[in-house]
């Protein structure tokens, strides 16, 4: 017998055994199955894409498009609600779930903007949780930026940039995890988007003033966006969503740094803070893997000529290759590994805690390394 959505039991029927990997961020919930071991045929990608150059372990393949809430998961005074999650994730689940016809869920992998600050809720109502209503019995909770390395780079030493509103840089060489900044746009987050947003219309402020070190260029595109510069603190300063209407003024410094040398200037301080971070995470020996992930880098050679420059001055060792997918896929290579025995990857209560069943000799041995 199978446990189900709601904590119903039904008949185990012939039918794929799955992992759930689930990604809860700024923007929403993702979730997304995938099979898993060779007895039930596998799929995993050839590792044709760019992305993946050089990957030794192939990710696993979703069997479906992810579902989507696009609505965030709230937090609460213990932290991340894992009640709004289970409220968001067990419709999902089992839709999923129906959809490919599985009954058996192997282990689960949720992946959480937060985790490691905010987690205290998760860890200690999720796993009985969706033990009850799933039948899940391994399960992996890990912080998004570790989704967001192993989609990066799967199970292999290095160091990954995770760049969008914020900005942290994680490493490892699989026997810990080394983090660098990621401490949110009041106290760090140096380089990310809110920080390049917050540095153009400082600039832009500048040149309202006719102080030094303006930029009517800036000011220009900030009046496009913003409206008059008198109004806006009024128009800043009461949202709640600061960091995100910041970063909207990224895309604007990145527009003008070929013409305004001050955006210029603004996009490779960026980047020497990033490369900062990185050389804090990645590991000191050998030639790790160094990878760039995030919304961010979208903005293209302004920021990624730049970042190029200061990683080569001040990682020489590491070697720049691409990301080979996004924290959802991270969080599908943690469920498919956990769920086979192959979980390699360093164990970390605020990074990557794991639960799992007994025996399960895979898992002692990584608890007790």
């Amino acid at each position: 017998m199978t446990r189900g959505v709601g904590g119903e039991t039904r008949q185990d029927a012939p039918g794929p055994s799955v992992v759930l990997a689930v990604d809860s961020g700024g923007s929403g919930l993702r979730a997304v199955l995938a099979a898993h071991g060779t007895a039930h045929g596998t799929a995993y990608a050839a590792g044709t894409a760019a992305g993946r150059e050089g990957l030794t372990a192939a990710a696993p393949i979703a069997l479906s498009d992810p579902l989507t809430s696009g609505e965030p998961v709230r937090t609460g005074p213990r932290g991340i609600s894992a009640a709004h999650l289970l409220e968001q994730l067990l419709p999902m689940a089992g839709r999923l779930m129906d959809d490919a016809g599985a009954v058996r869920l192997g282990a689960v992998a949720v992946g959480a903007a937060g985790l490691a600050t905010l987690g205290d809720e998760l860890r200690d109502e999720l796993p009985a949780a969706l033990e009850r209503e799933l039948g899940v019995r391994r399960l992996a909770l890990v912080a998004d930026a570790v989704t967001a390395y192993t989609g990066a780079l799967g199970p292999r030493a290095g160091a990954v940039i995770a760049a969008g509103t914020g900005m942290i840089a994680i490493g490892t060489d699989l026997t810990s995890w080394r983090r660098a900044d990621g401490w949110g746009h009041l106290l760090g987050d140096c380089g990310g988007g809110a920080w390049i947003g917050r540095a153009g219309l400082e600039a832009a402020l500048r040149a309202f003033d006719g102080r030094q070190g303006g930029s009517p260029e800036l000011l220009a595109g900030a009046e496009e966006v913003f409206g008059p510069m008198s109004e806006l603190p009024g128009r800043l300063y009461p949202r709640t969503d600061r960091p995100a209407v910041l970063a909207s003024f990224a895309p604007q410094v990145a527009a003008r740094a070929g013409s305004d040398p001050v955006a210029a200037d603004i996009l490779r301080t960026a980047a020497r803070h990033m490369a900062e971070s990185a050389a804090a995470a990645c590991p000191p020996d050998g030639e790790p893997l160094l990878a760039l992930t995030g919304g961010l880098f979208r903005m293209g050679e302004p920021l990624l000529a730049p970042l190029r420059e200061e990683l080569a001055a001040r990682v020489p060792h590491a070697r720049l290759v691409p990301a080979a997918g996004d924290p959802l896929d991270g969080a599908l290579r943690i469920a498919v590994g956990l769920a086979d025995g192959r979980l390699t990857l360093p164990q970390d209560d605020r990074m990557l805690y794991v639960v799992a069943e007994k025996p399960y000799p895979e898992i002692d041995a990584l608890n007790s390394a």
